[in-house]
């Protein structure tokens, strides 16, 4: 069983490194932001969360995959991103938001069951998609993206 000091750190983590997300997302005025990438990703870790403390309680009483729960939160982050993604004229806009959203989901939940290395290491990784992509997506296209 975790103790109340590790779990503080893990939903502690889980809001920095998706605020780090989520300020690229705000700072490129994107409709889900800041807040909207920490709520994601400390729910996807609350539900982690618990869903390990639901399978130490009951682990030797029935059988239980801790991972059942996990799998619905990745099904739900999909139709909230659906929301993120528009039509326009354009084209779709929205794709990466959604994607970003997707992401963060997945690092509450390694934070939420103590894999904090994946969780550190993919949020850097976003970051790098996000911020430095966007950049060579200009040059390769001949313009500056959006």
């Amino acid at each position: 069983m975790i103790t109340d000091t590790q779990i503080i750190m893990r939903l502690g983590v889980s809001v920095i490194l998706s605020g780090l997300i989520g300020l690229e997302r705000q700072f490129h005025r994107r409709t889900a932001g800041l807040r909207t990438h920490i709520l994601v990703c400390l729910g996807a870790c609350l539900i982690m969360l618990t869903s390990m403390y639901v399978f130490d309680i009951y682990s030797d009483k029935v059988a239980l995959d801790p991972t059942r729960i996990a799998a619905g939160v990745i099904t739900g982050i999909g139709f909230l991103g659906a929301g993120a993604i528009i039509r326009e004229k354009e084209g779709v806009i929205g794709l990466t938001t959604a994607a970003s959203l997707w992401v963060v989901a997945g690092v509450g939940l390694a934070t939420g069951c103590g894999f904090l290395s994946c969780a550190v290491f993919g949020t850097v990784l976003a970051l790098l998609v996000l911020f430095f992509l966007r950049h060579v997506e200009g040059i390769m296209l001949g313009r500056e993206h959006k």
